[in-house]
Parts: structure tokens; sequence; C-alpha cells
């Protein structure tokens, strides 16, 4: 089941995020009260998506420090937003969470 969770931005604006609910052991959860379209997260949306950048930096970090670097990094990879846990990387296949493409160009030598 989807539910709105508005993420504050470190400005002072607002996101509302649509993401999956938890499973609750078969409780059902109480109607919002009238005007409210979503329930309020408990972290900003900085400090929810700051939780996947060490992950994200070491990749990079890993990629960089190849004995032949290559000339472009791609990094691709899905998430889903929580309000209680933030950010968790989501499984964008079977095989793994991330999609990297690296490429090497052939450089011309001047005579």
């Amino acid at each position: 089941m989807k539910k709105l969770v508005e993420f504050e931005i470190a400005d002072g604006s607002t996101i509302i995020v649509e993401v999956d609910e938890e499973e609750s052991g078969g409780t059902v959860r109480a109607a919002r009260r009238p005007g409210e379209i979503a329930e309020a997260a408990k972290v900003s949306f900085e400090e929810a998506l700051d939780k996947i950048r060490p992950a994200t930096e070491k990749v990079m970090e890993t990629l960089r420090g190849l004995a032949q670097k290559p000339n472009e990094i791609e990094l691709e990879f899905g998430f889903n937003m929580s309000a209680a846990a933030g950010v968790v990387i989501a499984t964008a296949s079977v095989e793994a969470n991330y999609k990297v493409t690296l490429r090497w160009t052939q450089e011309e030598h001047k005579a």
C-alpha cells in the first residue's frame, strides 16, 4: 500500500513523496484528519538522502582508483523513501542495486 510522506527541505520548504507503507501485522491505519494529505517524515529530505551518500561515494572512490582510469563514469541506482528509515537503496534487479558504466576514449598520439 502507498502513502504520502512530507519531507522538510533545508530552506524550510517541503516535498511530498509517495512511499510504500510498511506492513503493520494486520493493524489498520486510522484515517487522517480533514485536510491532512501526508504524514510528516521523521527526518529532513537532506538527512534521508545523506544515508546513501557514504555508499555512493565509496563506489565512486573505488572506480576512480582503477589502474586504467576511465574517461567517464556513470553510476545509476534507485532508492526508496520511507517515513521512518529515510532512504533505502532499492533493488534494481536480482543481481545488483547499482548499474555502473565506465567509458574509455582512445586518444590520438601526436607526432
